[in-house]
Parts: structure tokens; C-alpha cells; sequence
């Protein structure tokens, strides 16, 4: 990052309190980063009066201490399979709520980064996706941040659409969360072995986005406004779950592969939703590291958390 590394920047996050929310707040606070992080009950993106609030509060705030603001949304409905029963809440929360962040953000002259995710795409690829790929959503979920991406890049604001996948942390439940829970209860699992994704550690994830924040904001962003930003590699739901093993000294022969058929959820999942980091790279963003690193790093972090608490 550049002006020492992020130093000067002041951040609206929108979604403080989610596993990416926290990220950005921990990471703010290594990088000199002022960071207001609420969670959806301080700052509700469905309420238009908290927006402007809270953007008002963050232009004001920045301008008095000589900072540049800039506005990370990482507010979402995340509840893939509830939002096939209730896509109403669901496009409040991914559509509603970016467009009406972007309108006061552009009335602020205001940037804005808003999270996206690989449902957007149909997922029946055989090759990572582009940013200018066709979008297919074939989930309610996917359906509604397909709109709040629209939403974003239409409103006229000074605005980027990141798209990552598979996002895991430290906090909040995911799907490394449920692995370690269950390696614990069960003698062996079945988990898909026929979707492919990159899977994505939400610090690296932060610390990426706040990096982009800081070129945005210091006058050299990048062209694209829609760029793809997950951890190097690929595997599957089935392969993820044997390094979770590995990493907790388990035998990952216990975690048994099967079939998207053999496992059938409310939502349709993109059987290969790999993104591109093309353009992040050719943007001049620091590429993340590969994904089996990046877990690593995730367990050393927990570990760390857990020796804390125990002192």
C-alpha cells in the first residue's frame, strides 16, 4: 500500500460485525486505517436515513482530520439456502441496500467498494472467470447481489464491484468453522467433491481491499471497476475439508467425497465458480497467496486467539 501503508485513510464498513467486517477493523488497526466498522444493528443499509447518517458522519469526520474517505460494504444476506424462501429479505440486504449506499455516496463524492461473490456466475465454466464474463445467477442469493452490483455500478458513484468466493475467518460461522466442529464429533463425513471454488481467508481478503481503497483514494485506481480478489488455487468443498483435517493433525481419509446429488440443498451451487485474479494482478494489487497457505495462516491465528483466552 502506498502513504504508509494506508496511513490517512478513514473507512465506513457497513457489515462490521461479520467475519470480513471484523477483518477489515483488525487490519485498520495495524495499518493506521480509521475504521468504523458497525454491525447491521448500529447501521441498518435498508434504513435510507442511517445511510445517509452514517456517510455524512464519515465525510465530516474525514475532512476534520485530514483523511480520505472512502466506504467498504461489506454488508450482505449470506443465508444461501434461506433466501430461496424469502428472496424479499435477501434483496433488501444485497440490492436495496448497496443502491442506496451508492446514491449517498455519490452525493458525499464518496468512493465505494462494494463485495460481491462468484454466485453471480452460472458456474457450468471450465476455466476461471473473468470480470466481463456473462453473469447467469442461478440462486435466489446469486439473483440478488447480481442486482446490487448493478445497482452499484449504475448509480453513478465513484464506485468498484470485488468479487470474491468461499470466504472463511477467524469469526462467525463458515464452512472451515464447521469442519473443525465436526472432526471432533463425527469418525468420518461426507462432504461434495464436485463443486470447485477458491477458497478465500477473510484477513487476506481485507487486507486486499483496503489496499485498493488506498489507490482509489490516492488518485491511481484501477481502470476496472468490477476486479476479482480470492486466494490462489482451486480445490473442492471435499478437498477443503481434508487440509482443515490435516491441519488439526486428523486423518483426512475420514472425510469421505461424494456427489452434489447425493447432498441436495434448497439453493443451486455453481459447480465451478473459480475467479480469475487477472484483474486484481494487472491492476497492480498485491496477489493473494495460495489458498492452502492462507489456511494455514488461519489456524495459526485461531490457535494464537485460543492461547490468549486460556491466559
Amino acid at each position: 500500500m502506498s502513504r504508509a501503508d494506508g496511513a490517512g485513510l478513514a473507512v465506513l464498513v457497513p457489515g462490521g460485525s461479520g467475519q470480513l467486517g471484523r477483518d477489515l477493523a483488525a487490519w485498520g488497526a495495524k495499518l493506521d486505517v480509521e475504521v468504523a466498522a458497525p454491525g447491521s444493528a448500529d447501521l441498518d443499509v435498508t434504513e435510507p436515513g442511517a445511510v445517509v447518517e452514517a456517510v455524512a458522519d464519515l465525510a465530516a469526520g474525514a475532512e476534520a482530520s485530514g483523511r480520505r474517505a472512502v466506504v467498504v460494504n461489506a454488508a450482505a444476506y449470506t443465508a444461501v439456502d434461506a433466501a430461496e424462501e424469502d428472496e424479499e429479505a435477501a434483496f433488501a440486504v444485497n440490492a436495496d441496500g448497496p443502491r442506496m449506499l451508492a446514491a449517498v455516496c455519490s452525493s458525499r463524492g464518496v468512493p465505494l467498494v462494494h463485495v460481491s461473490t462468484d454466485y453471480v456466475f452460472a458456474g457450468d465454466g471450465d476455466r476461471p472467470y473473468e470480470p466481463d464474463d456473462p453473469i447467469a445467477p442461478r440462486s435466489a442469493y446469486g439473483r440478488t447481489k447480481a442486482a446490487g452490483e448493478d445497482a452499484v455500478l449504475g448509480s453513478g458513484a465513484h464506485a468498484w464491484v470485488v468479487r470474491t468466493s468461499w470466504v472463511y475467518g477467524a469469526s462467525g460461522k463458515n464452512f472451515v468453522r464447521t469442519m473443525i466442529e465436526l472432526e471432533s464429533r463425527r469418525d468420518t463425513l461426507s462432504v461434495v467433491d464436485d463443486q470447485v471454488g477458491s477458497p478465500t481467508y477473510s484477513a487476506d481478503l481485507a487486507r486486499g481491499l483496503l489496499e485498493l481503497a488506498d489507490r482509489i483514494t490516492s488518485g491511481n485506481p484501477p481502470q476496472s471497476t468490477v476486479l476479482h480478489c480470492t486466494n490462489a488455487g482451486e480445490t473442492t468443498w471435499c478437498g477443503l475439508a481434508r487440509a482443515v483435517f490435516d491441519e488439526l493433525g486428523a486423518d483426512p481419509e475420514r472425510v469421505r467425497p461424494c456427489s452434489t446429488e447425493e447432498f441436495p440443498r434448497p439453493a443451486p451451487r455453481p459447480a465451478y465458480s473459480v475467479l480469475s485474479s487477472a484483474s486484481w494482478t494487472n491492476a497492480g494489487l498485491t496477489p493473494l497467496r495460495p489458498w492452502r497457505e492462507a489456511l494455514s495462516a488461519f489456524f495459526a491465528e485461531i490457535r494464537a486467539q485460543d492461547s490468549t483466552a486460556r491466559r
